[in-house]
Formats: C-alpha cells, structure tokens, sequence
C-alpha cells in the first residue's frame, strides 16, 4: 500500500502542520469568510454540529458538491467519500452501498447493515445480483454519510457499517429574496455513451407561509465504453422520475413547519443483464421494469420558546417494486432460447433444474414508518443538557407473486416485518468545551412468511457513549464504544431450495466498535479569510455472528460464523480561501475473517481523492481537477469469462477528472450555470477490488442551466 500511504502521509503531514504552526502564533479567527467541508452542519446525529466538532466519522455533501460531480447515477456522488463504496454505479439497477467494508457486493442493501433514508424514510431492497437503490441524483440537495454503528441508536439497531441521508429539495432553495416563484432548466450531455438530462424545477411562495415545489427528470444514455475499449452491456438506460413538495408555516412566529412530499422514479429496461452488480454471463438478460415511490409527511415544532419541546414527527412510506419477463440466456453477445433451456409458466424459458428465479415475478417492497422524538433542552452556568428521545414503528411487507396461479417462489419468501424502537439520546456540554454523549436503543421485530414456516420474534440493544474534548479553539479529540445488534431479515429466516432448509434459529449479529481521532483547525493561515481543518478517525470492530449463505445439502439456506474484524482509518482535510481551495479524503480498512484466517471478502482497497482548485470570486468561475489513488485490494474478486469465481488480483490505480464551473450573476447571462468536465483524463484501465466491472473509459461532460425568477 506505499503508494497511497506515502502521499496521503505527505499531504496530511503538510496541512497538520500548518495549521498547529498557525496556532501558536493567533488564536481561532472567527471572522473568517470561508468555510471548509467540515465546518459544514451536521443535522442527523444529534443536537445540530458541524463535522469537526461530531464524535463520529461524517460528511456532508452540499449541492455545490452535488452539481460538480454531474452525476448520471447517486453512486457517483460518492467518490470523495472516504469509506463508502458503491458497486454497480455504471447500470442504474445495481447500486450497492459498502460502508467501512460492511455491504455485500452480489446481494443489495444487505438488511440494514448500511441504512439508506431519504428525507427520514427508509430505503430497502434485497433481490439476488441487483441493487438496493433507485433514484435520481437531480432531487436532492444534500447527502449526509454518518459511518459506523454509532447511528444504530438514532435509526435502528444494525447500522453496522453507517448511515446514509438524502435530503430533498425545497422550494425556498430556488425562490431569491424579492421573488415569489422561480423555473429553473437544465440539459447534461455525456459523451461517454451519449447521455442526457433534461431537468426542470418549478418553485412559488404561494403566501407568506406555504411554498411548493415541483421538479422532473429525463435522463438517457446507451451503453458505455470501457477504458479498455469494450462495451459494457446492460450500462444504458432511460428513467423518468419526479418530486412534488410542499411546506407551510404556522404557529407563534410561524416556527412549526408542516411538509409533504411525494418523489417517484421510474425505468423500463429491455434486455437488462439479470446480474446487475457486475459482469456474470451465466445469468443472461431479462426486461425489468422498476417502480420507486417514497411519499413523506412531517412536523416540526421546534418551540424556541419552550425548552421542553422540540419535536418532530415524521410518517413515511416506500414502494419499490420490480416487475421483471422475458429471460434470456446470451451466447456470444445474442439473445438465445439454447436447448438447455425449458419454458417455464408463460413461455418463459429458465435453466432446467435450478431455482426459478429467472421466472416472471413481481418483486416488492412496501414499507411504512412512523417516528418521533423530541429534545429537551437545559442550559445552565457553564453547561449545556439535550436529551433526545423517541420511537419508531414500522411495518414492511415483502413480495413475489407470479403470473396466475404459479407457486411462489422459495428463494425469495414473502413476508411481513413489524418493527417497534425506543430510543434516547443525551448530549452534556460543559464550559463549551467537554462534550459527553451517550444513547440506547431498544428495537423489537415480529416477523411472518407466507411459507408456513413458524413466526419468530427477536430484540436487539444498541448502546453508545462517546466524549469530545477541545483542547484549543483549534484543537479537538474524541473518542467512543457503541454496540449494535442486526436482527434476521425476512430473507435470511425463510428462504429456501430444493437442497436448502429455512433458516429459523438464526442468531443476530453484533458488533464492538472503538473509534478515537483528533480535529485541527485554523484560520488565516496563508491570506486573510481563508479556513483549513483536518479530522482523523482511526476505528476498531469485533463482529460475531455474521450471518452468511451456508453450502452443501440438507442444511439451513443462512447460517452464523464465529468471529470477523474490521479495523482502519478516515481522513478528511480541507482548505478554503478567496481565491484556492482543496480537500483530501482518504480511507484505509482491514477486515478478517477469524474462522477462516482469510482477509474479509467485502472489504474494498485503501484510497485517497485529491480535490484542488481555483476560483474567481469576481465573475464566479472555478476550475480544477480531483486526483484518485488506489492500492490493490488484499481481497479482489476475480472474474474469469464474466464469472466471479473467487481469488484473484487487482492492480493500484490513478486516476485524473477535470471541472469548471460558471456561474455569473450579472449582465445578460445572469443566472445561468455553466458546467464542463472530464472524467478518468487519461483513459485509465482498472478494476476496482470490490467491482467485477472494469473502469469506464475517459467521459466530457457539459450541462448548462437557467433559472428565471417573478
């Protein structure tokens, strides 16, 4: 790994000991006019902080950050994210989140180890070489990446590798001070497979306290070319999707907020890859058509006048389902109906002798939240006291039904989920200096299948404590122990084969996790106004009980193994002025299996994004350029002929993408947004360790926008 650790260790060596120098000479200038990425508010992990000051490995992606990346899928949103890795960006069907090398790469969303809201709703889908994620990076804002298990005691027990929160849009983001309505358009153009946008947002203050916003999104693209100079299959695809949201405004000085939102994404694909993780031949083509639907009401009272109330209240509901016909084996690229095949119900044809999951399904996932909490607040002589506490109850119901009166299938059982969480959290600051929190979390599921098999129910426990101390104005250490428990998911207790059992004494899962680090801060280091900070955050977990795909015969389908650990180190550090900026983000994990002696097999390769850039304040231009490293994978999946077959070896890479952005805002083009990139600059050939797809060749990206205001 010298690669990556000897320039990750000379940047953060440089930027570290900047600013300690800086601070000697002058205290924390507070007056400073840029803020960096970690100066950024936190507002899911507590009492609202910013980054640097959270006990917890976070980021905050802001919707500077989000127009740069010209984003065709939300797995692109993530690449300066130290930690997180999503496999499957490169088709809008297989998008897999891996936290901290928690997050399967065939499977998707991995019952709740990575949890996935959007605007508070929960996110779930788990289907067999597809992803867990469908959307459209136009709708949102912001996104919030809260790593390790510390956030089990705030969105549920399991939360082994994180948190991941996508904030919508609003109307009042779009409608300028004077205005009472805005239309913006936009149009994106990708060379790399011919892909484009077409976007448009509409926003009104319909009065003084109700505003609405509508948007909707086009987006297309064929398959796109691989660096190498292949095509890659099952990469081209053509979505609709759309968000409706309204807020009003009421009560003393109109503080309670009242909203509902209604977002849908929508793509019918022909002759889709079923594997749509990564490149697996074997399992042919077949049509999918994706329905995602997310519908969220809030309040919120935040009673400034009333220390005892601060309460929110939110009531979700999602709808993902997936309507998949046709299946196909391939033989040299061409659809093929080959003599190994039989129809099956329909006409279809599925592989003779295997599971029928080739068959027409429409899988579903239906899922329906209800969560409160409140804070209250008390602040004394020289403290600060908010005790957060709430609950959450939901149901899910999970589908598979076919055509007529075809069985339903045994590998993907249907089945209901009822989930009941009591939380509370308590953050104590004193002398505005030592912050101490701690949190528990209680969470209860009842869970049934339409299989026969017996109902089981199960608890988990999930407490926190964590302390935060600034040492200086400018220097800050933390550290914290939370333990989490992941609960059997429907999928893991009753599914079944022709050789295979359901799995109903599953145990659930736990996880120790130590994490500890130090925050440097400072400004006017290098000119007057500029900001500069950097956050390490070195981490520690013991996993037993992992549930995992049992082989051989007359055995349950999930079984538990012993014990595994996951250990390694986050860093994020940025720099902010007038006229320069720049950031680093790099993550190392380690993970082992102690059975097996192994390295874990989900745990991605260390790397390291440099992001600099130049900006002019005067016409509202900046350009730059984002420099990616990457170390060979201890583990590497390996992919012989389109298959995974295990072993095998992936190289360290580098990779440049370029950026400018314009955005001028007076004369004719006055609001309107220039954008122009170019990613991976020198046609880089690789493979991550995680992917069982190779790098996407070299892609020029333009989008241009126009905002009218009234």
């Amino acid at each position: 790994m010298g690669l990556v650790r000897s320039r990750a260790a000379a940047l953060l060596g440089g930027v570290a000991l900047a600013i300690v120098a800086q601070q000697g000479a002058q205290a924390q200038n507070v007056n400073a006019t840029n803020i960096t990425l970690l100066e950024r508010l936190v507002i899911g992990a507590g009492a609202p902080k910013v980054a640097i000051n959270t006990p917890q490995a976070v980021t905050v992606l802001n919707q500077a950050d989000l127009d740069k990346e010209q984003a065709a899928t939300t797995g692109e949103l993530f690449a300066t994210v130290p930690g997180v890795t999503v496999v499957g960006s490169q088709r809008q069907f297989g998008e897999a989140f891996n936290i901290r090398g928690i997050g399967t790469t065939e499977n998707s969303s991995d019952g709740s180890r990575v949890v996935i809201n959007v605007d508070g709703a929960p996110k779930f889908n788990e289907q067999y070489r597809m992803g867990s994620f469908f959307s459209d990076p136009e709708l949102y804002k912001q996104v919030e990446v809260l790593r390790g298990p510390a956030s089990s005691t705030l969105y549920g027990a399991g939360a082994l590798g994180g948190v991941v929160n996508f904030t919508t849009k609003d109307a009042s983001d779009f409608i300028q001070d004077g205005d009472t309505g805005a239309l913006r358009v936009k149009t994106s153009y990708d060379s790399n497979g011919a892909g484009t946008l077409t976007s448009a947002v509409l926003a009104q203050q319909v009065n003084e306290t109700f505003e609405i916003l509508a948007a909707g999104n086009w987006r297309r693209r064929n398959d796109i070319e691989l660096a190498k100079g292949t095509v890659l299959n099952g990469s081209a695809f053509n979505t609709l999707s759309g968000l409706i949201k309204g807020t009003a405004h009421f009560g003393d000085n109109d503080e309670q907020e009242l909203s509902l939102s209604y977002q849908r994404w929508y793509s019918d694909a022909k002759q889709q890859p079923y594997a749509q993780t990564g490149t697996s031949t074997q399992f042919g083509v077949i049509d999918r058509e994706v329905i995602d639907q997310t519908a969220v009401l809030v309040w919120e009272n935040p009673a400034t006048d009333n220390p005892w109330v601060d309460l929110k209240v939110n009531l979700t509901y999602s709808d993902t389902t997936n309507n998949q016909t046709n299946h196909r084996q391939v033989a040299n690229g061409p659809i093929t109906t080959p003599a190994t095949l039989a129809p099956g119900p329909g006409g279809v044809f599925a592989p003779v002798g295997t599971e029928s999951i080739y068959l027409d399904t429409r899988y579903g996932y239906k899922t329906w939240q209800l969560k409160a909490d409140n804070t209250i607040e008390w602040i004394g002589d020289g403290f600060e006291n908010y005790l957060t506490a709430g609950f959450s109850a939901s149901t899910q119901e999970r589908t598979a039904t076919r055509p007529g009166n075809a069985a339903p299938l045994p590998a993907h059982p249907q089945g209901t989920e009822n989930k009941i969480g009591i939380f509370a959290q308590n953050e104590f600051i004193w002398a505005e200096k030592l912050t101490l929190t701690a949190g528990a979390r209680g969470d209860f599921h009842w869970v049934n299948s339409t299989t026969g098999a017996r109902n089981i129910e199960g608890s988990a426990f999930s407490p926190k404590l964590s302390a935060h101390y600034e040492v200086t104005d400018n220097i800050g250490v933390f550290a914290s122990y939370a333990h989490t428990e992941r609960l059997p998911t429907i999928d893991e207790l009753y599914s079944i084969s022709a050789t295979k059992t359901a799995s109903l004494n599953l145990q659930k899962e736990s996880a120790e996790t130590y994490e500890a680090g130090f925050a440097l801060s400072g400004n006017d280091l290098l000119q007057s106004g500029d900001s500069a900070a950097l956050k390490t955050t070195a981490y520690y977990s013991d996993l037993t009980n992992l549930i995992t795909s049992a082989t051989g015969n007359n055995v349950p389908y999930y079984r538990n193994v012993g014990k595994a650990r996951i250990y390694g180190v986050e860093v994020e550090a940025s720099y902010d002025s007038e006229l320069l900026y720049a950031s680093l983000a790099y993550g190392l994990t380690i993970g082992d299996d102690l059975v097996a002696n192994t390295p874990l097999t989900t745990v991605p390769q260390s790397k390291a994004a440099l992001t600099v850039g130049i900006r002019n304040v005067e016409y509202d231009f900046d350009v730059g350029a984002r420099l990616t490293f990457a170390d060979k994978g201890r583990y590497v999946l390996q992919v012989v002929q389109g298959q995974n077959v295990g072993d095998g070896t992936a190289e360290a890479y580098a990779t440049v993408d370029l950026f400018a952005n314009w955005k001028p805002d007076t004369g004719p083009l006055a609001g309107t947004q220039f954008q122009v990139g170019v990613d991976n600059l020198f046609n880089a050939d690789y493979r991550q360790n995680l992917s069982a797809d190779r790098s996407t060749g070299r892609t020029f990206k333009i989008s241009v926008a126009k905002q009218f205001g009234w």
